[in-house]
């Protein structure tokens, strides 16, 4: 049997040091004495919150869970106290505690708090205290997570959005490579035919891409047909790969009707030359086109992650566009807007005026709420995004057909750790840190669901 506990125990921990003897007495007449071995756990995810523990020797690891695994969370050592305190709304435990090394508890079961009150105020606002100074770290903790779980998130789509442009640069410069490689000898069997200036002019003045509003319009099997056709009528002037210079030139908008005179004009020695050397132009400058269109689309996406994440401001307030926001957070949500299917409507409301924010954090707000209708909208499923002022405040509403939120879960959506997915899915922190933030700019978040739609609607103060 382990010696009893002595007011000497507890009083080595700081918040129960220096208490009247008296309290020191109810302390062990109510408390309980426990003992770990070490890995052995203490808590466990969905189990009732139901005692403050004081750590007299070894300590506590807690651990989270995150899409079905164990993630290192926080460490207390002995001295320190957790679990449920005085006035403390923590109803369910969310994740293991495990001993590390032989653990040695104190433990005060919560309905004894109101006791303790009458014993010792003192101690309670010791605890009280205390829980305040945790329940701050725990906030800027849950937003920094939550912040880098966002972006994890969209880390993934941003991959993807980036990946297709730069492929297609890698590619249009190989394709441009293998066409600058063939243009010393293309022209070199060219001019040893020597065409009139005249003819020369005229294949110079086809090697421009046509505007797409001269390429025909035509259907696929169309296409095909024109170019089986085009296809005969240059291995008719001498051209070998006729098949591959065909889908090149239509491509560019180059037809039969314009290539006739062309070839007419030419010796017939020098046709498979001109015409090849007038393939590779026109090939060269379609592909310099895609990696002006893919390049372009790079800088796009920077702009807007570096207006998502407001990298060239500071955190302070400042005037801003919610319109401009928005669009971010869409731009960079677009590859689960197409892999999803789901049909985006934006009805923005014109000269919109501007509000007093923040932008990363307002825009973590719109994060959230898109992330959470993404989340919950079948395949192919419908998304508005509204902007409307209303008085001297800016509304914007964020609506989706998706299957509605349960009448019994709507008093709790905002609760902290509330959430409706699927253990390790979801943290519930997300509709809690938006509410926060749009409280903390002067405005209000609004809820209204049933099957088939739900409208989030956030109030913001116009800019005054």
């Amino acid at each position: 049997m382990p010696a009893p506990l002595t007011p000497a125990d507890l009083a080595r921990l700081p918040l129960l040091a220096d208490l009247p003897p008296a309290t020191y007495d109810w302390l062990l007449a109510h408390g309980e004495r426990r003992t770990f071995a070490d890995q052995q756990e203490i808590t466990r995810p969905g189990e009732p919150a139901e005692y403050m523990m004081a750590i007299l020797a070894g300590g506590l690891q807690f651990f989270r869970m995150v899409n079905g695994q164990r993630e290192p969370g926080f460490r207390l050592e002995a001295g320190q106290i957790s679990g449920v305190l005085p006035y403390s709304r923590l109803r369910t435990i969310s994740g293991y505690g495990v001993a590390t090394g032989p653990t040695v508890l104190f433990v005060l079961h919560r309905n004894l708090f109101p006791e303790l009150e009458q014993v010792s105020p003192e101690l309670v606002q010791r605890l009280v205290s205390a829980m305040s100074d945790r329940a701050r770290d725990e906030a800027r903790a849950q937003e920094r997570d939550e912040k880098l779980r966002a972006l994890g998130k969209l880390s993934a789509g941003l991959a993807h959005e980036l990946n297709n442009p730069t492929a297609a640069i890698g590619r249009a410069a190989q394709a441009l490579t293998d066409r600058v490689q063939q243009q010393p000898a293309l022209l070199t069997a060219l001019v040893q035919h020597c065409p009139s200036p005249e003819a020369l002019a005229a294949l110079v003045a086809l090697a421009e891409p046509a505007g797409t509003e001269n390429r025909g319009g035509f259907t696929a099997l169309e296409c095909a047909d024109e170019e089986d056709l085009l296809a005969d009528w240059l291995e008719t002037q001498g051209v070998p790969d006729g098949y591959r210079l065909a889908a090149s030139l239509l491509e560019a908008g180059r037809t039969r009707e314009e290539l006739e005179p062309l070839a007419a004009s030419l010796p017939p020695e020098a046709r498979p030359a001109a015409l090849a050397w007038l393939e590779s132009q026109l090939t060269s400058r379609c592909l310099l086109r895609d990696v002006q269109e893919a390049s372009g689309r790079i800088s796009t996406l920077v702009s807007n992650v570096k207006t998502y994440s407001h990298m060239d401001r500071g955190a302070e307030y400042a005037s801003l566009s919610v319109q401009a926001g928005l669009e971010s957070t869409l731009n960079i949500l677009s590859y689960r807007l197409r892999e999803r299917q789901i049909q985006l409507v934006r009805d923005f409301a014109p000269q919109l005026p501007p509000i007093r924010g923040q932008v990363s954090s307002l825009n973590q707000v719109w994060t959230n709420l898109l992330d959470n209708a993404l989340d919950v909208l079948p395949l192919g499923g419908r998304l508005e995004v509204r902007t409307w002022q209303q008085g001297s405040f800016v509304q914007v509403y964020i609506i989706d057909n998706g299957p509605g939120i349960p009448p019994e879960v709507l008093p709790h959506i905002f609760e902290p750790f509330f959430t409706t997915k699927q253990a390790g899915e979801g943290t519930g922190l997300g509709l809690d840190i938006a509410q926060r933030i749009i409280r903390d700019h002067g405005g209000r978040l609004e809820l209204r669901s049933q099957p088939g739609q739900t409208e989030f609607c956030a109030w913001l103060p116009v800019l005054s």
